[in-house]
């Protein structure tokens, strides 16, 4: 339950309940903003700027879903640290730290398609814990806690764990992707999904990576790849689809997202990294 203020004193990064009372307070934020969220859909397109690239948006929706959302943490946990895709970054004593993507799919947002989140992690000691990933449009809800596994919650349905897929063969594995806002970056990552396209079942790209990575965990997908996602794009994600079972890793030995972000189903992850470290070998 959230709560307010420090007169409670909160649990330690040893805690048994820090993971719950994270979880608890992750749910209950990301449900607040994404009512404000909702109701900011219909008029969203009246105050938009754009930050790396002319197709990279962010809305007066962005921001105030993002400080509502560090208000609320750290009214709660005052000690914790925050880092946001809108600018927040709070240093915070704890060892607790918040990652936050106060609605990503913004120009899904936008056009009112309906895949954009709202995206709350929380990292104990550097090492991402609990993740919720709330799709604002259909109120679906995916959490993880490490080591307790990953669950959707959908409107008026019981709770369901996630387990993944399992594809037989990459041919017949279905992929998701995501591309960059650089016109460059644009171009060489077209390249590279053309010839990855007659290698798989088919390419899906939804254009929100953290239900993409959800989307993975669900089964709606076998695999996700993607390049150059920051941390708030994939903290919470990233641990639905480990706590789903997906293997999550990088190419190349490198860790996952650094640069290239991979969730699969155990059956095809080997095959997929391999075939992407080819593909973009010269690139």
């Amino acid at each position: 339950m959230m709560t307010s203020g420090a007169t409670t004193p909160t649990p330690g990064p040893d805690s048994p309940d820090l993971s719950t009372e994270l979880l608890e307070l992750a749910r209950a934020t990301a449900e607040e903003a994404a009512a404000l969220v909702g109701a900011g859909r219909s008029t969203a397109a009246e105050q938009v700027d754009t930050k790396s690239s002319p197709v990279d948006v962010v809305t007066a929706v962005d921001t105030a879903s993002e400080a509502l959302i560090v208000r609320r943490l750290l009214e709660a946990r005052p000690g914790d640290g925050v880092l946001g895709e809108e600018g927040a970054a709070h240093e915070g004593t704890s060892g607790v730290r918040w990652v936050v993507d106060p609605i990503d799919g913004t120009v899904n947002f936008l056009y009112g398609l309906p895949a954009y989140a709202i995206s709350i992690a929380a990292q104990v000691e550097g090492r991402t814990e609990v993740g919720v990933v709330l799709n604002v449009a259909t109120g679906e809800q995916f959490t993880a806690v490490r080591g307790r596994g990953a669950w959707l919650t959908a409107p008026g349905a019981a709770a369901t764990q996630l387990h993944g897929s399992a594809p037989a063969s990459l041919e017949q594995t279905l992929v998701a992707t995501g591309f960059g806002y650089r016109a460059e970056q644009r171009r060489l990552q077209g390249a590279v999904v053309a010839q990855l396209l007659p290698e798989v079942r088919d390419i899906r790209r939804v254009g929100c990576a953290s239900l993409d990575l959800c989307a993975a965990a669900a089964g709606r997908v076998d695999a996700y790849y993607e390049l150059d996602l920051k941390p708030w794009d994939h903290a919470a994600g990233a641990l639905v689809a480990e706590e789903a079972g997906l293997v999550v890793t990088g190419t190349a030995g490198r860790p996952f997202a650094e640069p290239m972000a991979v969730a699969a189903a155990p059956q095809v992850a080997g095959a997929l990294v391999e075939l992407l470290e080819r593909l973009h070998a010269d690139r």
